[in-house]
């Protein structure tokens, strides 16, 4: 409901008056955070005056924690720092030269750097243990401020460290209650307009109690999360504990808010009101998700807390929505969030009678605004409470404690180490161009600016950027086809009904397509769902040597033709098989998850990539198909064009059944190719809608034909025939090998040599460096070795660990490794599905055996529960000898091995000791290591500090060397070339010494 102008006038009025009372009070107070006082605070201001400085130094804080020796200290400190080095204090840039040069130094500046930095840490993180939590707590009751406990920790990557988090709750509760009984009480602390108030109040995440928690598997995920939560809220029941629900990433948001309710709509917990949710007002859908909960708590009867809070992930969120091309779901300008901020407060205190309003913020303004708005609406004193985080803005905390105002400090316990990420947080808060503390403390703005309402800031003569569309001439810019978001229900809703008409069309037959014309041949090829082989998931005709002669002359006839069609004829219908592809999507996905056993977002990932390649190559070829004119010399115009090859034989594997079909195939048509798509013999069904869809885009008869049939026969016929100009192929080392050698046989009606185009799998590696965040580098490691079964030519097969790392990583990976669910594909929960087949399953089970006779079985998951499908789940090999042979064969399963590496020089020799050269990874926080990866890891993809699979199109061009590949990089900017031949056309345009004016050469 709008605010009439009278009301919003008077409260603006209020809100500055009260503001200014706030602002008088501090003047009183001592200095805190960003008050230029002491070498920490000097620090951050240093730090401000310089943005790259900045990222350099909380950088160097990141990692420091990890840094055991005091030359590991110096040299990262250097590394961060020098290159900043003019915008140091002079004091520190003399410490860093002499420490590089002396041991003594060394230690005297790294055991300095270690003071400061615990010194900074415990102004924000109360303490590690429970008693030295106390202490605090204590401390804050006698300044009459209330608290909530957030306990840090490692990210939670498997269910053993979501149940020792669990454990710590319940001892933080047990520890606490004795003594918060023996408290004196404060009429301020311990009571609101509904009563007494518990004076144990903790801040706990979801995610930090489930390690699977994914807003695919909704149902999963709130079962799993209650299940513990549920626990937790009835031990703080019984010690009268008050417990809040943070919010964490937009990711999480609806699951945390569908969790919360589930469990207190519970006969059990249907009058418990000591608990309470957080709402992040920089969320644009922030407003509805109040409104919700208020209708929820309406129909519950019984009140719940809401922190509001501004947001703490906003950099997160930005980068992560337009790396996925989703919307942004936060505001883009502060002053939008501020001004939510208020409206939302506003909404709080109209409902506090129902919604327990504590206003989470260190502005004045926005503290002034939830008091004047309190007056406006008469809500009594003690129902609202302002919280604000430790260690900050303490001069805010004391004034509003003068005004008799409830205010409870948000303090974090926990280990420097595990609470570095919490601690980064911070620190970027405070510094940032938009902080209000930095602007009042540091910067000293006024308090009429302070005090402004938040609106837009004029900028003159600025222009709005026009919009990018579609011209007559020219396509828009390519952008990835965006993955669904599964944090919408709609997507998640969308899956289950395409699986189940999938489902509906089982058992079908389709025949070749050759020429435009449907072929029956004596033989049919069978799709059978992996994870139930008992089904069959189609039926299509099984190509002979006939039948692939056929295809060959309807291919070579169609070629003429073809090939003198503009490229934007060509490409046009490239998008237009494109604009197909993204009408079915969701049920071309529901396929993939069927015959070839995809989990839901590996199965939605192959399609969005195959949109990219047919709009990517399109526009590429526009490009490409334009006659370039070389050089500037009179008398003469020299032109450069390409041309098609011929007739290109696509051979496709199954493991991405649409995605590299569809980009091999694209690239030869779009070239001006005819091509003949061979599927792999496990996936035939995905290879016929792909075929349906390119003759719906209007693909002339005979350009496109579609010959599924057994490589041994079909696929070496088509690979020696003379009619064959290039093979396009993505399969195994052996295969592509055998193919390599036969296309090299030419005969005597050839017409030249034919161009093989193979990608021929990987051996690969991520090394994880001594200074890596294990947190990050176990789920990277985790989801590039086990996601899809390892049945990816990039998954990741061995792990090197750097010294100390190793042992701490290996429990982790461990641990990690044996919390994913294994099941089948059609599970939303599901990580690891099943192998492709018998044949595929026995393979991997061999390697396995052989893992146990070379080195240490760490990890051997039970999937014995699983009674039909081929399931292999998670294996892990540690102490592995280099020369071993899972050390260096391509497994394509779920099994990791882990090496031991002393130094960084010798991790990058085991992972370059392999006759593959595909992808890689590091994890590091040290520039130098990185910039040496850069340079001596011999992979054709190198992925840092993240996943080594999922190569994007257009962004992370993908494709290796040695015995990885053979040609350029799927989804780059020269991978067409390889479709076509290259000419050269010079005409001397110089008649009886008259040369024409330009354009004009008749």
């Amino acid at each position: 409901m709008e605010v009439p102008e009278k009301v919003r006038q008077q409260v603006e009025r209020d809100t500055q008056e009260i503001g200014r009372q706030i602002f008088a009070h501090l003047q009183d107070t001592s200095p805190s955070i960003l008050s230029r006082d002491g070498w920490d605070e000097r620090l951050l201001t240093w730090a401000m005056r310089d943005e790259s400085l900045k990222v350099g130094l909380f950088r160097f804080i990141d990692v420091l924690p990890t840094l055991t020796t005091s030359e590991q200290v110096v040299h990262h400190l250097s590394e961060y720092l020098a290159p900043h080095e003019k915008a140091l204090p002079g004091l520190i840039r003399w410490g860093l030269r002499v420490a590089s040069r002396r041991d003594l130094a060394a230690r005297a500046l790294a055991l300095a750097v270690r003071h400061a930095a615990r010194r900074l840490a415990r102004r924000f993180i109360a303490g590690a243990t429970i008693e030295e939590a106390l202490r605090v707590v204590q401390a804050l009751r006698r300044r009459q401020m209330g608290f909530t406990l957030d306990l840090l920790g490692e990210a939670t990557v498997s269910e053993e460290e979501a149940e020792a988090y669990q454990r710590r709750v319940f001892t933080i509760l047990d520890a606490l209650t004795p003594h918060a009984r023996q408290w004196e009480p404060s009429p301020l602390l311990d009571r609101d307009h509904r009563g007494p108030l518990p004076s144990v109040n903790v801040s706990l995440k979801l995610s930090s109690l489930y390690s699977q928690l994914n807003p695919l598997d909704q149902e999963g995920s709130v079962e799993a999360v209650k299940a513990r939560l549920r626990s937790i809220l009835r031990r703080a029941r019984e010690v009268e504990a008050f417990v809040t629900v943070d919010m964490e990433h937009y990711e999480f948001k609806d699951l945390t808010l569908r969790t919360v309710k589930a469990l207190l709509d519970e006969e059990e917990f249907r009058g418990h009101e000591d608990v309470g949710v957080v709402l992040q007002a920089y969320l644009k859908d922030a407003e509805q998700d109040l409104h919700d909960l208020l209708t929820w708590v309406e129909r519950r009867r019984a009140s719940i807390g809401v922190r509001l809070v501004k947001g703490a992930y906003w950099d997160y969120e930005v980068v992560i929505a337009r790396q996925q091309g989703w919307a942004v779901p936060v505001f883009m300008e502060k002053w939008q969030t501020d001004l939510n901020f208020e409206k939302l407060t506003r909404v709080l205190l109209e409902h506090c009678e129902l919604l327990r309003p504590a206003i989470g913020s260190h502005n004045i303004r926005s503290i002034a605004a939830a008091l004047a708005w309190a007056r406006r609406l008469k809500v009594p004193g003690e129902s609202l409470e302002f919280q604000m985080l430790y260690g900050m803005g303490d001069p805010i905390k004391d004034a509003l404690v003068r005004l008799e105002q409830r205010v409870r400090v948000y303090t974090p316990l926990g280990e420097l180490i595990p609470g570095m990420g919490y601690l980064i947080r911070r620190l970027l808060e405070n510094t940032s161009n938009e902080s209000f503390l930095r602007h009042s403390f540091a910067e000293y703005w006024s308090p009429e600016d302070l005090l402004k309402p938040p609106g837009p800031v004029p900028v003159s003569g600025e222009v709005p950027a026009a919009p990018i569309g579609v011209t007559h001439a020219e396509p828009t810019p390519f952008r990835n086809e965006p993955e669904l978001d599964f944090t919408h229900e709609e997507h998640r809703r969308g899956m289950p009904e395409a699986l189940s008409a999938v489902r509906s069309q089982f058992d079908h037959f389709h025949p070749l397509i050759i020429g435009g014309e449907e072929v029956r041949t004596t033989r049919d090829l069978v799709s059978r769902n992996p994870a139930r082989p008992e089904e069959i998931v189609g039926r299509t005709a099984l190509a002979d040597l006939h039948t692939a002669e056929q295809a060959l002359d309807a291919a070579r006839m169609a070629f003429r033709g073809w090939a003198s069609t503009s490229p934007r004829t060509r490409a046009d219908l490239l998008f237009q098989a494109a604009a197909l592809m993204r009408r079915r999507r969701v049920e071309l996905a529901a396929w993939e998850v069927t015959e070839v056993g995809k989990p839901w977002r590996e199965a939605d990932a192959d399609v969005a990539e195959s949109i990219d390649y047919l709009e990517y190559y399109g526009r590429e070829m526009l490009r490409l198909g334009k006659v370039q004119r070389l050089g500037e010399a009179p008398g003469e115009v020299n032109e450069y064009l390409y041309q098609p090859r011929g007739v290109a034989v696509i051979i496709a594997p199954w493991n991405f059944p649409l995605a590299i079909l569809t980009g091999m195939t694209s690239a030869a048509l779009v070239t001006g190719n005819a091509a003949i798509m061979k599927p792999a013999e496990q996936s035939p069904v995905m290879a016929w809608h792909l075929m349906t869809i390119f003759q719906e885009a209007g693909f002339p008869a005979g350009v496109v034909n579609y010959l599924p049939g057994l490589g041994e026969e079909v696929g070496e016929y088509l690979v020696t025939s003379s009619l064959v100009d290039l093979v396009a192929f993505t399969g195994s080392r052996g295969v592509g090998l055998r193919i390599y050698e036969l296309a090299a046989q030419t005969r005597k009606d050839q017409r030249g040599p034919k161009r093989v185009i193979a990608e021929m799998g990987g051996k690969n590696a991520i090394i994880v460096d001594e200074d890596a965040d294990l947190d990050e580098a176990v789920r990277g490691v985790v989801a590039s070795a086990f996601g899809y079964a390892g049945q990816k030519c990039s998954a990741c097969s061995r792990v090197i660990v750097v010294g100390s790392a190793h042992d701490a990583f290996l429990t982790r990976l461990v641990q990690a490794a044996a919390s994913l669910k294994v099941g089948p594909p059609e599970d939303p929960g599901t990580v690891v599905g099943p192998l492709i087949d018998e044949e595929a399953y026995r393979k991997v089970l061999r390697y396995v055996e052989q893992g146990r006779r070379e080195s240490r079985l760490v990890l051997d998951t039970d999937v014995s529960h699983l009674k039909t499908g081929c399931y292999v789940g998670p294996t892990v090999f540690a102490d592995v000898p280099r020369a071993a042979t899972i050390a260096r064969e391509e497994i394509f399963g779920p099994v990791l091995a882990v090496f031991r590496a002393a130094e960084f020089e010798e991790a990058l020799e085991i992972a370059n000791e392999t006759e593959y050269a595909l992808t890689g990874g590091l994890y590091s926080r040290s520039p130098a290591h990185i910039e040496r990866a850069k340079a001596a890891f011999q992979v054709g993809n190198l992925y840092i500090n993240r996943k080594i699979t999922g190569a994007i199109v257009g962004r992370q061009p993908f494709g290796g060397f040695k015995m990885s590949g053979i040609g350029s990089k799927a989804g780059g900017p020269d991978y067409l070339l390889q479709f076509m031949e290259p000419r050269t056309i010079t005409e001397n345009t110089l008649r009886r010494g008259f040369a024409p004016p330009e354009g004009d050469r008749a």
